[in-house]
């Protein structure tokens, strides 16, 4: 083999440039060439594919974002499209493609391998969403950015009797809502997996009260039922049951761009240098995560289109952590007092 690529494909995750960065280094140290796609699946199907060197990946990894760039191309799941990608690939001598990215990303990988073109795909999305790998990179970078958003908010609350709504990323998977909330003592989480219905939500919050606490924390996942502005526009009607003013928090994109933590950095490392051994070894059309605390590999077609759910049980030690000792009895009214 003496030609790879390289790209990013889907949202971007703290840590996509130190798998971009291993991936380089560790096949140019083999004497094999490698080109950067840019902007994802479309920069192969606009032919936006350069070299790389090890000077270009130099002083990337403590980035965040990916100096390849990524966008979305819903337009390659159509056949002819991906000829057209892989005929780029071809004029250029390329021979095998390395993927970073999460489950959208990892169908395409799927999809080209069954064309016949050798695909490793690296795990790589802050949902953690894909089957498979237990953590994927970009996950523990973003989860300690909502967590430190939760800790400020949580000061802010305490001085002035404030709840905080705080919603989180993740599409559909409840994994850094989950997470967020047990380590930042959320008195409530709400998840796609399990969600809550705001009656209960206004009853975990009158507890809070009610025990004396100075502020009160209510995760929420952007994928939940009852996501950050549902609740907003029931407890406008409904405020004065609760015993704090509430206040909504989105975080969005914030998480996305945090330099990545030295777990994700190591973690790309660890990938990127398992995903250039498997393209010697010839075992393509394989994604590469962290496994049972190892660097493994999994078939694509046992993961692509596929996703995870989260540990309900984590759910369950998160209420036992925050039972109130005192709760509510009757109908009554609490009225915050500032």
């Amino acid at each position: 083999m003496k030609k790879i690529a390289v790209l990013t494909s889907g949202g971007n995750a703290p840590g996509m440039n130190a798998a971009i960065r291993a991936v380089t280094r560790a096949a140019l140290a083999e004497g094999i060439d490698v080109y950067g796609v840019r902007q994802g699946y479309r920069g192969l199907v606009e032919d936006d594919i350069e070299p790389l060197s090890s000077s270009a990946v130099g002083g990337i990894c403590h980035t965040g974002g990916t100096v390849l760039g990524s966008a979305r191309c819903p337009e390659f799941s159509e056949l002819e499209i991906r000829k057209r990608a892989l005929e780029n690939l071809s004029r250029k001598g390329i021979e095998a493609l390395i993927v970073i990215g999460g489950n959208g990303s990892q169908t395409g990988s799927h999809a080209l391998h069954e064309m016949g073109f050798p695909v490793v795909g690296i795990a790589s999305t802050i949902d953690n969403d894909l089957a498979g790998p237990d953590i994927t990179i970009g996950v523990d970078s973003a989860l300690n950015v909502a967590l430190e958003a939760i800790d400020r908010l949580k000061t802010t609350g305490a001085s002035h009797r404030f709840a905080f709504l705080v919603e989180v990323m993740g599409r559909n998977c409840g994994y850094l809502a989950l997470m967020s909330g047990l380590a930042g003592g959320a008195e409530a989480i709400l998840l796609p997996e399990k969600d809550m219905e705001l009656e209960d939500l206004v009853i975990k919050l009158k507890e809070a009260a009610l025990n004396k606490k100075t502020t009160a924390l209510v995760v929420v996942a952007e994928g939940a039922k009852n996501n950050a502005s549902a609740c907003m526009e029931y407890f406008r009607a409904h405020g004065e049951r609760l015993g704090y003013q509430l206040r909504a928090t989105v975080l969005g994109h914030i998480q996305r761009g945090a330099a990545p933590s030295a777990f994700d950095r190591v973690l790309a490392a660890r990938c990127g240098g398992k995903a250039i051994q498997l393209l010697l070894e010839g075992q393509t059309g394989s994604l590469v995560g962290l496994m049972k605390g190892e660097i493994g590999a999994v078939p694509l077609n046992e993961i692509a289109g596929k996703t995870k759910g989260v540990d309900l049980q984590l759910l369950h030690l998160a209420e036992q952590l925050n039972c109130p000792t005192v709760k509510p009895e009757g109908d009554f009214v609490l009225v915050p007092k500032f």
